[in-house]
C-alpha cells in the first residue's frame, strides 16, 4: 500500500507493486486460512481409506444375508452417506440448542471447534479399524488362511463387523466436511467466495494424492524391512499396523490443528441469537 518513488515516477500503477488497503486485507484473510487447509489434509487421508482398504477388508469377509443374497463390499460406502443424512439434522436440532445453552454461542460451538471434533473422531475411526482388522487377521490365522495360496478365501467373520468404523467415519464427516464448507465460505472475502468453495474442494483432491503418497512410502519402507504391511493378500499383510500409524499421525495432526485454531482470528464476530431477536423487534 506504500507509494514509493518508483510508483510516483510511473505513469501507470503496477498492481503487483501497489495495492489498495482492501486488496491487502483480502489477501491477509486468504493467507490465514492456509494453515487450516494444510492441517485438514490428514483428515482426507483417513477418509480416503473408505474407497480403498475398507472395501478391500470387506471383500474378505462373509457378506451373506440369507442363502441367496450377498452384500457387495463396495456398497457399504453408502452407509457413510446414510449416517451423514441422520447426523446433520441431529446436530442442528439437538446438539446446537443444547450446546448454545452452555457456551452462549449462536451456533453452539464455533466452526473451528466443529472441525476439530471431526478430526478427533477420525482418530477413533482408525483405532476401531485397526482393532477390527486385528480380529479379522486373528480369525484368518486360526483357520489356516495365512499360508493358503488362494487370496480370495473368505474369512469366517461377518461383514457387519465393519459397521462401527463406517459409522464413526460418517459422523466425523458431518462435523469436519460441513465445517470446512462453512469456514471457507464465511471467512473468505466477499469478492472471493468462489475461491473459498474451490479451496474446500481442493482439500479433497490434494488429500487423496497425499494418501497415495503415504501408501507408497509405507509399502516401500516395510518391504525393505522384510515385513510388508500392505499387499493384495490382506491375510499375509499387516493392515492393522498401517491403521495404527494413521491413528498416531492423525493425533499429532490434531495437536497441530489445535495450535493453529487457537491463534485464528475470525473475519467477523457473530452476535448471539438473543441479540439478533432484540434487534429485529
Amino acid at each position: 500500500m506504500i507509494i514509493d518513488e518508483h510508483d510516483i515516477s510511473s505513469k501507470t500503477i503496477n498492481p503487483w507493486r501497489l495495492c489498495s488497503m482492501t486488496q491487502v486485507e483480502e489477501v491477509k484473510l486468504v493467507i490465514r486460512l492456509i494453515p487450516i487447509w494444510l492441517s485438514c489434509l490428514m483428515f482426507i487421508v483417513v477418509q480416503s481409506q473408505l474407497g480403498t482398504f475398507f472395501t478391500k477388508q470387506s471383500s474378505t469377509l462373509n457378506s451373506s444375508i440369507g442363502p441367496h443374497f450377498k452384500i457387495p463390499p463396495a456398497s457399504l460406502q453408502g452407509l457413510v452417506g446414510i449416517v451423514i443424512l441422520f447426523a446433520v439434522p441431529i446436530y442442528d436440532k439437538l446438539f446446537v440448542p443444547f450446546a448454545r445453552k452452555i457456551t452462549g454461542h449462536h451456533s453452539g460451538i464455533t466452526v473451528l471447534q466443529r472441525i476439530g471434533v471431526g478430526l478427533f473422531l477420525s482418530i477413533f475411526t482408525m483405532v476401531v479399524s485397526a482393532l477390527v482388522e486385528a480380529k479379522r487377521a486373528s480369525i484368518a490365522r486360526n483357520h489356516n488362511l495365512i499360508d493358503d495360496s488362494n487370496i480370495n478365501d473368505i474369512v469366517p467373520m461377518s461383514i457387519w463387523w465393519m459397521l462401527p468404523q463406517y459409522t464413526i467415519l460418517g459422523i466425523s464427516d458431518a462435523f469436519t466436511i460441513v465445517g470446512l464448507q462453512e469456514l471457507f465460505y464465511d471467512q473468505m472475502p466477499e469478492t472471493m467466495r468462489s475461491l473459498g468453495a474451490s479451496a474446500y474442494i481442493s482439500i479433497l483432491g490434494v488429500g487423496s494424492f497425499v494418501s497415495n503418497g503415504v501408501i507408497t512410502v509405507v509399502v516401500d519402507i516395510t518391504t525393505r524391512a522384510g515385513g510388508k504391511w500392505l499387499g493384495n493378500d490382506l491375510n499375509r499383510a499387516h493392515l492393522d499396523y498401517f491403521y495404527w500409524m494413521l491413528a498416531v499421525s492423525s493425533a499429532l495432526n490434531l495437536c497441530v490443528y489445535l495450535l493453529i485454531a487457537k491463534g485464528f482470528v475470525y473475519k467477523k464476530r457473530h452476535v448471539d441469537e438473543k441479540s439478533m431477536m432484540e434487534c429485529s423487534t
